[in-house]
């Protein structure tokens, strides 16, 4: 009897100290300011996005968290020094997931969204605009000119894999005909230069084009969701499935990055901070509402469930439109 009392006291003490060890590997406690690298010019999507939660996560974590824009390539050079930093849970990327999940297609990073843990935090739409003067009515003389004089539709994208160029590389896909790419480091100047007559499109995210739809700079002609998109303080923008039943509309997922080999302290502090504090962010919600965005706090295996779609739908837009050096299915991405 005493030597069953005893085991079971044993038992009971391992359960304790396991559960004491489960919460010590919860808590991460920074100790010196997080770096959060965003891999794009300041006032994009991205700079946006992952600037309306930074109050949250330095509320929750009791260190100061310094965004630091590093354009170029496409995403990619910024991504790369997250890569190249200490693996200690201090430095983050952040970005488009769909752009995290292409690089590798691309050739310009060697790394897989699957080699990351993914926070999201918002969703995103693409809409073709164009200047308020430009020579088109609507989308469907859009679609006919690209077919007709495809050297007159210049189109701003925010660099190659970039939400815009995903976007356009769609429509070309699934409509035929051709377009004039012209890149910029980030959303913001490639809105900027249609605005300015640069070129006569872009195909450029909702969350960088708002302002100046609503100021009658830009003159929207299709969204590429599921159905008609509501902007406040403009009106309804169709849907581009209406001329192109098949064209992948997905939405763009927005977060933040940190690579897998961070402490496991560092992500279990994290997933619990995404379900109890940006789950219910007032400014996130706030942030999405003026932004025309989707309020999309998911982590870990949900997280990864959303985004996949819009992933793999990228993957092969660009391997379509001749720009890949890896072929999807042969990491993993099966043709949809």
């Amino acid at each position: 009897m005493k030597r069953k009392l005893w085991m079971n006291a044993a038992l009971v003490s391992l359960i304790m100290l396991f559960a004491v060890g489960s919460a010590a590997a919860q808590e991460w406690k920074p100790n010196k300011p997080i770096r959060l690298i965003v891999p794009w010019g300041a006032g994009g999507s991205t700079d946006q996005a992952v600037r309306s939660i930074t109050g949250d996560l330095e509320d929750a974590l009791g260190q100061k968290v310094v965004v630091v824009n590093q354009p170029g390539g496409g995403g990619a050079i910024g991504t790369q020094s997250v890569l190249d930093a200490p693996c200690d849970g201090y430095t983050w990327a952040s970005g488009a997931v769909k752009d995290l999940g292409t690089y590798i297609i691309t050739g310009v990073l060697n790394t897989k969204v699957q080699d990351w843990n993914i926070y999201l935090n918002s969703g995103n739409a693409t809409l073709v605009s164009v200047t308020p003067n430009a020579p088109i009515k609507d989308f469907k003389e859009f679609l006919d000119l690209m077919k007709k004089d495809s050297k007159k539709v210049s189109v701003a994208v925010a660099g190659v894999p970039s939400a815009g160029h995903s976007a356009i590389e769609a429509i070309k896909h699934a409509n035929g005909g051709d377009y004039k790419l012209v890149s910029y480091d980030g959303g913001n100047p490639a809105v900027i230069a249609t605005v300015s007559g640069e070129t006569m499109a872009t195909s450029q995210l909702l969350s960088e084009q708002i302002e100046m739809i609503r100021a009658k700079k830009l003159r929207p002609l299709a969204a590429l969701t599921p159905e008609d998109m509501v902007i406040d303080g403009y009106g309804t923008v169709p849907s581009a499935t209406k001329w192109l039943p098949k064209v992948a509309a997905d939405p763009v997922y927005f977060g933040i990055w940190i690579p897998k080999c961070a402490p496991k302290e560092v992500v279990e502090t994290m997933n619990k901070i995404w379900k109890e504090k940006i789950a219910s962010s007032k400014a996130l919600k706030n942030f999405a509402n003026m932004r025309g965005q989707i309020v999309a706090p998911y982590y870990g295996a949900e997280a990864m469930k959303k985004a996949w779609p819009s992933i793999v739908n990228a993957a092969w837009g660009l391997a379509d439109g001749g720009k890949a050096k890896i072929k999807p299915d042969t990491v993993g991405m099966p043709r949809p």
